[in-house]
């Protein structure tokens, strides 16, 4: 063993050291020493193979890293030049690896895997060497044999070219024993044949295979590959046969292909066996199945299989081919897919050779009855049919027959891959004549699949499961099967697909034309038309050179549909703007390509109108926007279709399209919205035809057809009778009485029914709805001339009585409809000239509002909507029945308004039914006020009684309520106001006076009104706040046209009341141009204008109201409620007297006391001021002080719920620039009275006068507390006056306050406490109150002194002028005995101090005298107070006091007191910033003091200690430079340490001296490196590599320090705190890799080294360790130590007992 003594480097201990830290329990150290393993392997490998030998001999049970010593050793042999290996030693290392490895059955340790790379290291330089040695562990009986044939398979995959040329050796000695392999193992050794044969085929890229494959090779690989499919393969563990088959797939290629042929009848089904197992077992038999057809079917010689032994082979594959299905939505992606690429290479492998067969049994298979295997069959031929084309091209006809049978297929899986086949053969043109059209008609068909039947069937197929032997793992994973294929994944691939033909591919031209027409027509292919009308389209677009071309075989071919039907077709077909694929716009479109089928005059007529139709629903979203889109949409239709036939003027071509209609009923379902369109075509042409046979045969055709259950079809059928009644009235009134007469139950056998068979009831419903729907629309429709004799036979007769027996919901609907009807038809009839009185009016409304109710035992589901669309029709009906003669009678009327008035208060949810019934409910309120009352006085009184009933909907807390209120209000007063403008023509008062026949204002209201609707205008919704404003606009613009009363008395002149109401419309104007105005600015517009149109009567009214609206549950219009009280008040408060004042405050200050949040309370409380200042102040303060005192004997004041409201008027008063005075004079006289005196005091009312004097003193503070709190300007006057003595006295009570609350003084502290806190607040000061806040009540750890200092700062920031006197009243206390009392004025001096520079000279000069005259008091608080003041001295000032101050300072550095020292620093500091003169002197004394204090253990200490030196650096030029450079060297190492003190503080203070003190030491690179993220960074790497750098600088430009900068790191190996033992060894060590200097080698070097070698068995702590492993890693690796690489660990008793020693350290340490 190397020496350590004399001038050799213990380089070997050093190694064997970081070879014993692999064991550490510290993962740090271990990662340490293993990289620096790593790193210096390659400068000496045989001396790290030595000492990695010596801890290595135990093995791993001695040594606790085994893996890690091994992973080392690896990389020190694979850095051993040539001439360096050693064989002995390497034979040596290879046993110890191998002895490890047998010595356990373990095979997958990562202690064992270490070994193997030891072992495939020695073979890349010996590998003969190494297989030897592993040879010799080669046998049956040795359990380490599996680690032994992985380790070769190792060998192997790392190094394939020498691995090769030995495999006959390696073959030679694993053959023998393979028969005698354990099953456990088996896995081991297969994966090792594939890994020796993967190497031969790298091998043979570089040389030819058969330099290595002699017959010898040859065999062996034959006798493995016949025990491998022999044995192994059949194995019933399944990783063996799996790992069996994948061997032998890399096998095939190297045995002979005699073996290969003989081998396949049984290799085939063992691979086939492996595909009913999972998926990644099948992915890998898949491979080594195509590497095996890959060998037996060469396509340049013979195949060794023959096709029909393939068939087992194909069959077995074409399930696989499922398992790609739908797989984007699997986990394993990747290996599916995968997985299906290797069959599809297989099948195409096969085709190769045999395209015939394959092709014979593709088609075989693909009429099989299994599911999977026509699946698999047809994607097959879909991937090798572009391949195989040339070889397939005479199989066409086979190819389609066999495609023909399976187009009845049911399964989706099967369908989805013929459809996809159906397009690759349509793009070879495989698709011509009638089986071209079959396949399109198989498209089509798929395309028209609705998404109803694509539900239908997701929810009733069963998924398919498969039944057979393979894929069995799909049950587990249904997402994989062919039944998880989704129908509309098919339907879209069919629309891809036949879009894809139709446009790319010409030839397919002559089969789609005119064929695609034939699939408009069916009713099966209805799903389909949009994308068969975009295929035709896309054809005439391309064809338009040969349109006549087209139109010719169109007519010559009888099988096509003619184009009466097709239009037909396609006009109903429109019904849906919103259908898939745009329908409707591709229908259009397609009409007008296909113009030239119709007659010639329609085509000019449809190029100017389909345009505007495309237009309409062109945008969907926007189409969805209108809730009537579809009846309007329908109407478009509607006008189209009678427009054309006005075009046609064709008679013949109308009758036949009229056939067509009617032959089309069969192609829609009854509940197919499609029959309601078609009702209303028929009826439309009906209408145009002059044959009444004909159209009485159609109307019986239509109501045969018609399936009047269904709400819709009902609607169609009375809508198209309707139509035809237009033009063939009496025709359709005779067919309605036909069905009148044959409803054939009567009214008895209908309530029977009841109790027996609800289906008849529904039926008899429906019937009679439809009825009623048909003599609605009849009546709608039909010549106004003609109408009247009929309504009246059919109200005369009761036939309507008879309809009220309905009970379902839609026939309720349509009877009410009905109803409805038959009165626009009375009102159409007006119009026209022809009015007659609706007789028996009152009876059809008590008819609507009783099939309007809901009757609980009707029993029928889903009421809730239905009934709500009842309802709203109800009233719609309502509404019209009310506008018709004979006048609404008092009674029916008030029947009306108690059913209806209810539905204001509706949930909004549904809001597409609600919506519509709120305003048909308004619509209904203003007919009744309209058509109700003699005169105008009546239906004030009506509007009135309205108007109160719905307040509660007008304030109602949900939005959607207020905005139905105001809605309603505002259209009721749009009425009102023309019932006064305009009078009513129809009364018969109307020649009497107006005086009669308008109400007078006073009747109307005004003050209650408006205090219920001006809170509205500050409404949080726009709509609101604009109808609310226009509510007031109408009540106070009618009021202006009514007649004043006599008594009354107006004092606002006329002129000014229409300028208020122009003023308000302009409001109102601007609110309907831009609705983004600021609400505030309009409100305020607002109730200006409605205080000058207020009368006073009215304005009392309002006030003594306003309680109600301050306390509205909306908050903005709770906060217009207060405005505009203040307002009213600031304007005519003058105009109120006392009682009204009384009232008025009561009202403010119940709803003070009332509203929730503290905003509301604060602004009504503004309005209370309001009220004071612009009235009485004496009525308003009395009410509110004696609400203060009763609260304060009668309540928790300090913990009500939301606040005191009292202390919230204080607070509004102490801020009003008028009461303030008032209100703080009235407090301050109340707090100046003592007990003796109180008799004297002037106080406002007499409640106040029996309170005791503790109660009045507490209220009082109280109140001033919220005064101050207030900030109002009279306070701070007050405070002004005489803010010195307050000041002061308050100071020092607090501290004696303090002192005495450790025992019965607490609660007197506390009120101190607030009353200080509201002191803060009146100064303005917030972070004296957060202070006082924060530490108030602390009275331990002298927090108190603190508190006084920092209120003391707050003071002198806000007072700066008031400092002086302040300072001069407490300088005299520090001569108090009171400790207490000296600390708190010292408290507040030491931050006055700097702030009397506002005083006189003589004031500061004894402030100063003082406190240097108690820096030596008993008190270490009072010291540390006095210094803290004497550097806080004004700026200007200092100077003069710098050499005491300093002094001071010198002295108190060395105080017995650490708290002293510490504020002799933080002072130090302080007078530094101002940089002033005479620290020269004190310059080297004040260093030499600092860096005793750098070393203290306390944090605070320390980072100040380092900062202070710093700030001294400005000081350290001229002739003190050369001095203090001197205390710079010296500091400076301790100064690089901390730059990672374990302490941010002490971090960053030593970081920012270091940039002091760095232009000093004048390196030029010094600065940029102190610049970089190394140096500011927290990590220890980053610091680390800052050290390198810093070291380098060093040791260039500093070279004759470095023996003093080395000794005080040294010293540093000893510090307290480790991270900074851990700083010195890798600050040392990098200085010492760095350094050229020999004598500071051979002074340091050696010394460090064997440090460092001890600490790291040694220390304690990991981070010194782990420090040390790296720093003796980066010694050994610098220039200074090239020596040791050349030395070797010997093996005798001297290293064995050093190696011992070393070893029982790092155990015992452990």
């Amino acid at each position: 063993m190397a020496s350590s003594s004399g001038n050799s480097l213990p380089a070997p201990e050093a190694i064997q050291v970081l070879v014993s830290s692999l064991a550490d329990e510290s993962p740090m150290v271990k990662q340490a020493s293993m990289a620096s393993l790593k790193a210096l392997a390659p400068l000496n490998p045989l001396l790290v193979l030595d000492c990695c030998l010596t801890v290595s001999r135990g093995g791993r049970r001695r040594f606790g890293n085994i893996a890690g010593v091994f992973t080392v050793m690896s990389i020190a042999i694979s850095a051993l030049e040539e001439g360096e290996v050693d064989t002995a030693y390497m034979t040596k290392l290879a046993k110890l690896a191998t002895a490890e490895i047998i010595s356990s059955k373990e095979i997958k340790a990562d202690w064992q895997r270490a070994a193997s790379s030891l072992l495939v290291a020695i073979g890349s330089h010996l590998p003969d060497l190494m297989m030897e040695e592993l040879f010799l562990h080669l046998s049956a009986q040795n359990s380490a044999l599996p680690a032994m044939v992985q380790i070769l398979a190792d060998f192997a995959t790392s190094d394939a070219l020498q691995f090769t040329p030995r495999l006959k050796g390696v073959l030679s000695r694993v053959l023998p024993i393979l028969g005698n392999v354990k099953d456990q193992h088996r896995p081991i050794f297969a994966n090792a044949f594939r890994c020796w044969c993967q190497a031969c085929w790298q091998y043979s890229v570089e040389y030819p295979l058969s330099s290595i494959l002699d017959s010898d090779v040859t065999s062996f690989l034959n006798s493995a590959f016949e025990l491998l499919l022999q044995n192994w393969a059949t194995s019933r563990d399944l990783k063996v046969r799996t790992s069996a088959v994948e061997a032998l797939g890399q096998l095939v290629g190297l045995v002979t292909r005699t073996l290969l042929k003989a081998s396949l009848p049984k290799f085939v089904p063992t691979i086939l066996e492996l595909y009913k197992r999972d998926q990644d077992i099948a992915f890998l038999a898949t491979c080594s199945l195509h590497n095996l057809l890959n060998a037996s079917l060469p396509q340049n010689g013979s195949p060794l299989l023959d096709f029909e032994d393939l068939t087992v082979v194909l069959s077995t594959l074409l399930p696989v081919v499922c398992s790609y299905t739908d797989i984007k939505q699997r986990s394993n992606f990747c290996v599916g897919l995968k997985t299906y690429n290797e069959v599809q290479h297989c099948f195409l492998t096969v085709g190769l050779v045999y395209p015939a067969d394959l092709f014979v049994f593709l088609l075989s298979k693909s009429k099989l009855k299994e599911d999977q295997m026509t699946f698999g069959a047809l994607c097959v031929l879909k991937h090798l049919l572009p391949r195989l084309s040339e070889a397939w091209h005479n199989k066409r006809p086979a190819l389609i027959e066999a495609i023909t049978v399976l187009l009845e297929e049911q399964n989706l899986g099967v369908r989805k891959a013929l459809a996809e086949l159906i397009v690759v053969m349509a793009s070879h043109c495989y698709l011509i004549g009638p089986s071209g059209e079959l396949f399109v008609e198989y498209l089509v068909r798929h395309c028209a699949m609705s998404d109803q039947e694509i539900d239908d069937l997701v929810s009733l197929r069963d998924p398919f499961r498969p039944s057979n032997l393979y894929y069995s793992f799909q049950q587990k994973r249904s997402e994989v099967k062919i039944g998880a294929v989704r129908p509309t994944e098919l339907r879209a691939i069919c629309e891809k697909g036949l879009l894809l033909i139709t446009i790319t591919i010409p030839e397919m031209e002559h089969v789609l034309w005119p064929f695609m027409l034939k699939m408009i027509i069916p009713r099966l292919y209805t799903g389909a038309v949009a994308t068969v009308c975009r295929c035709i389209s896309d054809m005439c677009r391309h064809r338009a050179l040969h349109n006549d071309k087209m139109i010719r075989e169109c007519r010559t071919r009888v099988d096509i549909p003619r184009p009466e039907e097709l239009f037909a077709r396609l006009v109903v077909l429109l019904h849906n703007p919103l259908a898939r694929e745009q329908l409707a716009t591709q229908i259009l479109t397609v009409l007008c390509y296909l113009a030239s089928l119709f007659p010639k005059n329609i085509n000019l007529f449809w190029q100017d109108e389909i345009p505007k139709m495309k237009a309409y629903v062109s945008d969907t979203e926007d189409l969805k926007q209108d809730l009537n889109y579809q009846e309007t949409w329908d109407d478009m239709i509607i006008n189209f279709l009678a427009e054309t036939l006005d075009v046609v003027q064709d008679t013949d071509w109308v009758i036949s399209l009229g056939n067509a209609f009617a032959k089309q009923y069969e192609l829609y379902t009854s509940d197919d919205e499609h029959s309601a369109l078609l009702h209303r075509c028929l009826g439309i042409l009906l209408q145009k035809v002059d044959n009444r046979t004909y159209v009485r045969d159609k109307i019986d055709w239509m109501y045969k057809q018609a399936n009047i259950t269904i709400p819709e079809n009902r609607l169609g059928l009375a809508k198209a009778m309707g139509l035809v009644a237009a033009s063939h009235l009496d025709t359709v009134l005779d067919k309605l009485k036909d069905i009148l007469d044959n409803i054939g139950e009567s009214v008895l056998q209908r309530f029977l029914s009841f109790f027996s068979d609800k289906t008849k009831i529904k039926d008899s419903d429906d019937i009679h709805a439809a009825l009623a729907l048909m003599y609605g629309y009849a009546a709608r429709y039909a010549p106004s001339t003609v109408i009247e004799a009929r309504i009246d036979a059919l109200v005369g007769t009761n036939m309507l009585s008879h309809l009220l027996i309905v009970r379902h919901p839609s026939a309720k609907q349509a009877v009410i409809t009905a109803i409805d009807l038959l009165g626009r038809a009375v009102i159409n009839a007006a119009e026209s000239g022809i009015s007659f009185p609706l007789k028996k009016r009152d009876q059809l409304l008590d008819y609507i509002l009783t099939l309007m109710r809901r009757h609980d035992e009707e029993g029928f589901s889903d009421l809730s909507v239905e009934l709500l669309h009842t309802q709203a029709l109800a009233l719609s009906a309502c509404t019209t029945l009310v506008s018709v003669d004979p006048k609404l009678t008092t009674e029916m009327r008030n029947i009306v308004m108690k059913a209806t008035l209810g539905f204001f208060s509706l949930p909004n949810d549904p809001a597409g039914a609600v919506n519509p019934l709120i305003d048909n409910l308004i619509t209904l309120l203003c007919a009744i006020l309209l058509t109700s009352g003699e005169d105008g006085r009546s239906r004030a009184e009506q509007l009135l009684h309205i108007l109160k009933q719905i307040d509660h909907i007008v304030s109602s807390p949900l939005d959607y309520q207020r905005k139905r209120g105001c809605n309603a209000v505002y259209e009721m007063l749009l009425k009102f106001r023309t019932l006064c403008v305009t009078g009513n023509s129809k009364s018969n008062v109307s020649n009497l006076p107006s005086a009669f026949l308008l109400p007078s204002r006073d009747a109307l209201c005004l003050g209650d009104r408006v205090i219920v609707y001006l809170p509205r205008c500050a409404d949080t919704n726009s709509q609101v706040r604009k109808v609310s404003a226009q509510i007031l606009d109408q009540f106070f613009d009618i009021s202006l046209s009514l007649p004043r009363h006599v008594a009354s008395s107006y004092t606002t002149p006329v002129e000014s009341s229409y300028a208020a109401l122009s003023s308000l419309e302009d409001v109102i104007a601007i609110l309907k141009k831009d609705t983004s105005i600021d609400p505030s600015e309009v409100f305020n517009r607002v109730i200006s204008s409605v205080c000058v149109l207020l009368t006073k009567d009215e304005l009392v009214a309002t006030l003594n109201g306003c309680s109600v609206a301050i306390c509205d549950r909306v908050k903005p219009s709770a906060e217009g409620g207060i405005q505009a009280v203040i307002e009213f008040v600031t304007k005519r408060g003058n105009e109120l007297n006392e009682t009204d004042i009384s009232r008025t405050a009561q009202s403010l200050l119940s709803a003070t006391v009332h509203v929730s949040e503290k905003y509301l309370r604060h602004e009504t409380l503004v309005a209370i001021s309001c009220l004071a200042e612009h009235t009485s102040p004496r009525v308003v303060f009395n009410e509110v002080l004696t609400a203060a005192a009763r609260d304060i004997v009668t309540k928790d004041i300090l913990r009500m719920p939301g606040g005191w409201p009292m202390q919230d008027a204080f607070y509004a008063f102490s801020q009003h620039n008028e009461l303030s005075s008032l209100f703080l004079e009235h407090l301050i006289s109340a707090l100046s009275h003592t007990k003796t005196d109180i008799s004297k005091g002037d106080l406002s009312g007499d409640s106040l006068l029996t309170r005791t004097e503790d109660e009045i003193l507490q209220a009082a503070i109280v109140a001033l507390t919220a005064f101050f709190r207030g900030g109002g300007k009279i306070g701070k006057r007050a405070v002004e006056h005489n803010y010195a003595s307050v000041t002061a006295i308050l100071t020092l009570h607090l501290g004696s306050c303090h002192s005495q609350s450790l025992s019965i003084q607490h609660e007197q502290l506390r009120i101190l406490l607030i009353s200080f806190q509201a002191f803060c607040e009146c100064v303005g000061d917030l972070e004296m109150g957060k202070i006082l806040a924060r530490d108030g009540e602390h009275i331990v750890d002298e927090k108190w002194i603190e508190l006084i200092g920092a209120l003391a700062g707050c003071i002198s920031i806000k007072r700066p002028k008031e400092v002086s006197a302040i300072s001069v009243i407490l300088s005299k206390y520090l001569n108090q005995p009171v400790r207490f009392q000296r600390e708190a004025a010292a408290a507040a001096l030491s931050e006055f101090v700097r702030h009397s520079n506002e005083g006189s000279g003589s004031v500061l000069e004894e402030i100063v005298e003082a406190l240097c005259r108690h820096v030596s008091d008993d008190s270490p608080m009072v010291r540390r107070l006095c210094l803290r003041g004497l550097v806080q001295i004004p700026p200007i000032h200092i100077n003069t006091h710098t050499k005491e101050i300093l002094g001071v300072i010198l002295a108190l550095l060395d105080d017995s007191d650490e708290s002293v020292q510490l504020t002799a620093v933080l002072c130090l500091l302080s007078i530094l910033e101002s940089s002033p003169n005479g620290v020269e002197h004190v310059l080297l004394n004040l260093c030499v003091r600092l860096r005793n204090l750098q070393v203290s253990m306390d944090t605070k200490m320390r980072a100040n200690a380092f900062a202070a030196f710093g700030a001294l650096s400005q000081y350290g030029s001229g002739a003190q430079r050369d001095s203090f450079l001197e205390q710079v060297h010296a500091v400076l190492p301790r100064l690089i340490l901390h730059l990672l003190d374990e302490e941010y503080s002490v971090r960053q203070a030593c970081r920012n001296t270091m940039k002091g003190v760095a232009p000093l030491m004048e390196i030029d690179d010094l600065i940029p490196l102190l610049n970089t993220q190394r140096f500011t960074s927290d990590h220890r790497s980053d610091y680390q590599d800052f050290l390198r750098d810093l070291a380098r600088l060093l040791v260039q430009h500093l070279a004759s320090r470095i023996d003093t900068y080395m000794s005080s790191i040294i010293q540093a190996f000893d510090a307290p705190w480790p991270a900074i033992q851990a700083n010195a060894i890798y600050l040392s060590s990098s200085m010492l890799a760095l350094t050229d200097d020999q004598h500071i080698s051979s002074s340091y070097y050696y010394q460090v080294f064997g440090l460092l070698v001890g600490k790291a068995s040694r220390s304690t702590d990991a981070i010194v360790r782990a420090t040390c492993s790296s720093a003796l890693g980066m010694l050994l690796k610098s220039g200074n130590s090239v020596s040791w690489r050349a030395e070797r660990l010997f093996d005798h008793i001297e290293s064995g007992r050093s190696s011992y020693s070393i070893d029982s350290e790092s155990s015992s340490r452990k």
